[in-house]
This record gives structure tokens, C-alpha cells and sequence, in this order.
């Protein structure tokens, strides 16, 4: 039972080991017995077997046998999972083995096939090569045999022609030898044939000359005659004199009346339907437009209002504040009421031109854009040219919105302004003309500088609208707008050699808009624009993010040299602030905006209170 308590004890790895067997005694009779034949079973000792059946026998008898063997089943099928483990390990590391293989095989076919890619490559580019030196050298040949057929051909033409050339020649100096010979002999032939009719040539000449000489005294003869015998019938007939008399009155006065009438039919059609001389542009169509394009005409008769605020961009309040005019206005032409002249100020730039035209396509008027600087040139016929354009205006059926821009060039002080008499005098006739509101025009004056205008233009001015420069959402609805016009629409309407590089268009437009700070919206339309001339100067047509930045930084250089400029001018002082209140208006003309400290500090003097925009109190509005 000694090795069953050793497995009790934690002894594994197996059945028992059983003690060796003791060796066998020597067989007597000393070295003589290795002579005798050994078997198999002559060194057997049964004791073994003898002590196993013992302990056998021990184990049956006692009461953990059960358990002993219980334990030793266990014990050797924890040896058999053990070896199934390292199996199964072994088989993981052969199928390791094997993978790695696997992978060293396919590297290396790779290696093979990059190596094969690289050398039929390089086959493939020396055959390429060597193909191209043999049709470089063909060409060469082939150029080299045409230079060789062309100057051959060209020594074979310069030989003919210089063959032609002799042949023509002594042509020629046969054909004048030819001629001098027979010019000779006709004038030897002439002379002996004159010389020999000589009297009778001098006889046909003296008698030619006295029948011409007999006729013409026969023709003043019979014309005297005719011409006095008429003159005494006509003088002796006083009926005839009276009628003749009568019929060269009627005559002289019926051309002064068609001369008169065509004058004053010539007035009434230019006053109606003639574009006076100082409108530069007008929707209304005049005859010969009408007999020009008819089409258009008919499409324009039959448009319909659109939205006045139609691809204009302005702050949310300035929004508020015009669309309400827009109404007002489309419903007192409705209503056949008085309109009221409006005044638009602020830098260039910023779409009061592009408002005023959307207004009076979205009242249903006709317009009519006049600048001031065409006045002063006029001299003396500036009155006359405006009063026909207030009589123009008067014609419209449907009410004419007059909007002239640059209104301070000719509406200036005459108080303290320097202008001479003819301009004097055509602000006087526009004075007169504008005195009244009427319903036939509506007057709309843009200016850059408002603080220049005549007191008496103040006074006519009903509605003051201030147009500034774009804000930050301003300025990236902007940018979206021309973006889309000028870069996206040619892009994707297929018609135009303009492709568009793939990025993120809606943060660029954002990033922009934050990069052109101060900027007008006319300036940011010029970007627009420079943005279709790069993709149009490029190679390929594609407009890439790096042009559209290089595009921007020059804008931004070139605001920020205008604004170095209005800082020389001493527009501005060190602060980046105006020196003046009325140097504002001078700084905003150049698209500067003052600083947040600066604005407030001139609020006050730029707000104005309704009720006191009425009174004559001697400040310019």
C-alpha cells in the first residue's frame, strides 16, 4: 500500500512504479556458466508479480480503493488531455509553420511579379524609345528628302521662269521693233497723203465753220422771236398776270405752313416718343427701336412686375425700409396718386442704381437714368434739354421713375458754390420742374455726397435712404450670389470652357466673405469675375481653391491701398476715425467704414428726427 499513499500524497505521471525487481543470485560453478544457453525467462524474478498481487489484494480489501482508483483514472486522463494539448499546440505551430510559408511563397511571387512588371516595363519603354528614335530618324529622312525635292523643284520653277521671262523679252523687243516700223511707215504714208490734200482740207474746214457760224444766229433769231412774242401776249393779258400772281402767293405761303408744321409735328413726336439727349438709359422704346426689334418690344409690353429687391443684397432693416417704398410706390401708381421723390445716399457700389431700376420694374414704370455730369458740357442748351426731359417724362402712360445718379455734380449750393450762369440756370429750370409733386414722374436722386446738394433740392426730397456698406451676412449672400453666377452656373451649364476644382464651396464662401471686410458689393461682383478669368486663363479651364485665394488676397491689397490713400488725403486720423462729420461722407465715397467707436461717436450727428426734416432751419438732411 506504500504507493498508494504516494498518490495519495500528489505523486502523478502515471501508473505506480513498482520497486525494481533484486538481482538474480550468480549460478554457481563460476565462469563455466556463461558457456550455458540463456532464454528469455531465465533472469525472470516472480517476486515482483508476488508483491503486486499483494498490494492487489491490499487495495481490494481496503475501503478507499474505490477512490485510489478513481484517482488514478483521473490522473491519467489529465495525462491524456495534457498530451492531446500538446497535440493540438504542435498542430497550431505546424499550421503556424505552414501559414508563414504561405506568406513567404506569396512575398516572394509578388517580389517575382514586380520584378517581371519592372523589367517588361523597362522593355516595353526601351522599345518605345527605340520606336521613336526610328520614326525620328524616318521624319528627318523624309524631311531631309522633301527639302531635297523642294529645292529641286524650286531650281527646275526658277528655271522656267527665267526660260518665260527671255521668251517674253524678245517678244516684246520684236513686237516694238514691229510697231516702230509700222508707226513709222503709217506717219511717212500720213504726211505724203496730207501734204498732197491739203487744199482740199483747208476747203471742208472753211465751210464747216460758216454752216455752224449760219445756225447759230438762226437759233437766237427764232428763240427772240418766240420769247418777245410770248412776253407781250402774257403782259397784255392781265387775267394771266393776276392768276401767276395769285399762284406764287399760295405757293410761298403753302411752304412756310408745311415748313412751320413739320417743326411743330418734329417737337411733338421727340417730346413723345424721342429719348432726350440727357438720358443715358430708359425702358421706354422709342419708333425706331420698335421698328428695329418688334419682338422685344412685345416681350417687354407683356412683362410682368418682379420682386424689387430681386437679386439686391442689403442689411435686414434697409430691407424692411425699402420694400415698404416699393410698395408705396406700386400701389400709388395703381391708385393714380402723387409719388414721392426719394434720395439715396452712401458709398458707391452699393446697389442704388441696381434698386432703382428693380423699383420701377416692380411698380410697372417706365425709368429713365440720367447722370449730372452730362449737364454742366450742355452750356446754354442745358435748360432746354431739361425741360424736355420733364416733357418726355410727362408723355408715359405708365408713369416714368426718373433716377439721376451723380446728382450733385449739377445740384450744387448756389450760395457758396462756384458754378457758372448756364449751370445756374439749368438748376433753376429743374427747381421749376420739381417744385410739385406730380403723378406723372417720380424723381429719385443718388449721391456720394449729399451734404453738397442746394437747400431748395432738400426740400424736395420726401424719403432719405442710407446705403452703407455690406455687413458680415450681407457680404456672404454676396459672395454665395456672384459665386454661384459667375463660377457655378457657367461650370454647370455645360456651354463654357469652365470646370470647378472639388472642395467644400459653402465654407469657402463664408471664409471669404470674412476676408473682404469693408468691401462694397460692387467689389465683391469684380471678384466674381476675376474668379471666370482665372479658370478662363488657365491651361485646362479648372478653377482651383489656391486661384480663388490668390484672387481674393489681391482684392484685399488693392482695398487696403485705397484705404492708405484716404489716410494720406487726411480723410482719416491715426485712429482709423474721420476728422470731420462731413468727412464721413468723403470717406464712405472710397468704401471705408469707420470703427464701432467712431460710429457711435457719430450717430448723433447723422440721425436726424423725422419731424425735423421738414424745417427750414438751414442744415442740409
Amino acid at each position: 500500500m506504500s504507493w498508494l499513499f504516494g498518490l495519495n500524497k500528489g505523486q502523478s505521471g502515471g501508473p505506480p512504479e513498482l520497486p525494481p525487481p533484486p538481482a538474480p543470485p550468480a549460478p554457481p560453478g563460476g565462469s563455466g556458466a556463461a558457456d550455458k544457453p540463456k532464454d528469455k525467462w531465465s533472469n525472470f524474478d516472480p517476486t515482483g508479480l508476488e508483491r503486486a498481487a499483494q498490494a492487489a489484494r491490499e487495495l481490494d480489501q481496503s475501503r478507499h480503493a474505490k477512490e485510489a482508483l478513481d484517482l488514478a483514472r483521473m490522473q491519467e486522463q489529465t495525462v491524456q488531455m495534457e498530451h492531446q494539448g500538446k497535440i493540438k499546440e504542435y498542430e497550431a505551430a505546424v499550421e503556424q509553420l505552414k501559414g508563414e510559408q504561405i506568406r513567404i511563397q506569396a512575398d516572394e511571387r509578388r517580389k517575382t511579379l514586380n520584378e517581371e512588371t519592372r523589367q517588361h516595363q523597362a522593355r516595353a519603354q526601351y522599345q518605345d524609345k527605340l520606336a521613336r528614335q526610328r520614326y525620328d530618324d524616318q521624319l528627318r529622312q523624309q524631311t531631309l528628302l522633301n527639302e531635297e525635292n523642294l529645292r529641286k523643284q524650286e531650281e527646275s520653277v526658277q528655271k522656267q521662269e527665267a526660260m518665260r521671262r527671255a521668251t517674253i523679252e524678245h517678244e516684246m523687243d520684236l513686237r516694238h521693233k514691229n510697231e516702230m516700223l509700222r508707226v513709222e511707215a503709217e506717219s511717212k504714208a500720213r504726211a505724203r497723203v496730207e501734204r498732197e490734200n491739203a487744199d482740199i482740207i483747208r476747203e471742208q474746214i472753211r465751210l464747216k465753220a460758216a454752216e455752224h457760224r449760219q445756225t447759230v444766229l438762226e437759233s437766237i433769231r427764232t428763240a427772240g422771236a418766240v420769247f418777245g412774242e410770248g412776253f407781250r401776249a402774257f403782259i397784255s393779258d392781265w387775267d394771266k398776270v393776276t392768276a401767276t400772281v395769285a399762284g406764287l402767293t399760295l405757293l410761298a405761303a403753302g411752304v412756310y405752313s408745311a415748313r412751320n408744321a413739320t417743326a411743330v409735328a418734329g417737337r411733338y413726336i421727340e417730346a413723345r416718343l424721342g429719348k432726350p439727349s440727357l438720358v443715358r438709359e430708359t425702358s421706354r422704346f422709342t419708333v425706331a427701336e420698335a421698328l428695329k426689334h418688334p419682338i422685344k418690344v412685345v416681350k417687354r409690353l407683356q412683362s410682368k412686375p418682379q420682386d424689387a429687391l430681386e437679386g439686391v443684397v442689403l442689411s435686414p432693416p434697409l430691407e424692411e425700409r425699402v420694400r415698404d417704398i416699393a410698395i408705396a410706390t406700386r400701389n400709388t401708381r395703381q391708385n393714380r396718386g402723387l409719388y414721392r421723390n426719394i434720395l439715396m445716399y452712401g458709398p458707391p457700389g452699393t446697389g442704388k442704381t441696381l434698386f432703382a431700376k428693380k423699383l420701377a420694374v416692380h411698380s410697372g414704370m417706365d425709368y429713365a437714368i440720367m447722370t449730372g455730369g452730362d449737364v454742366a458740357p450742355m452750356g446754354r442748351d442745358g435748360v432746354t434739354a431739361m425741360h424736355k426731359v420733364f416733357d418726355w417724362a410727362a408723355t408715359s402712360r405708365r408713369g416714368l421713375l426718373l433716377f439721376v445718379d451723380e446728382a450733385d455734380a449739377f445740384l450744387r449750393k448756389r450760395s457758396t458754390e462756384k458754378i457758372s450762369e448756364d449751370l445756374r440756370a439749368t438748376l433753376n429750370a429743374f427747381l421749376y420742374r420739381t417744385g410739385e409733386q406730380s403723378n406723372k414722374f417720380m424723381l429719385v436722386l443718388a449721391s456720394n455726397q449729399p451734404e453738397q446738394f442746394d437747400w431748395a433740392i432738400n426740400d424736395r426730397i420726401d424719403e432719405i435712404v442710407n446705403f452703407m456698406l455690406p455687413g458680415p451676412e450681407e457680404r456672404e449672400r454676396l459672395v454665395r450670389l456672384y459665386f454661384d453666377r459667375y463660377v457655378l452656373e457657367p461650370a454647370t451649364g455645360g456651354r463654357q470652357r469652365l470646370k470647378l476644382a472639388q472642395f467644400d464651396y459653402g465654407q469657402k464662401c463664408s471664409e471669404i466673405a470674412k476676408r473682404v471686410e469693408g468691401m462694397s458689393g460692387r467689389e465683391i461682383s469684380k471678384l466674381g469675375v476675376a474668379w471666370q478669368a482665372a479658370a478662363y486663363s488657365s491651361e485646362d479651364g479648372v478653377l482651383s481653391e489656391a486661384m480663388i485665394d490668390a484672387r481674393v488676397d489681391a482684392a484685399v491689397r488693392q482695398h487696403r491701398q485705397k484705404m492708405d490713400w484716404l489716410h494720406g488725403e487726411g480723410v482719416l486720423d491715426n485712429e482709423g476715425r474721420p476728422v470731420a462729420a462731413e468727412t464721413q461722407t468723403k470717406a464712405a465715397n472710397m468704401g471705408f467704414t469707420p470703427p464701432l467707436k467712431a460710429q457711435e461717436e457719430l450717430r448723433p450727428l447723422q440721425e436726424v428726427p423725422e419731424d425735423s426734416q421738414n424745417k427750414h432751419d438751414g442744415t442740409p438732411v
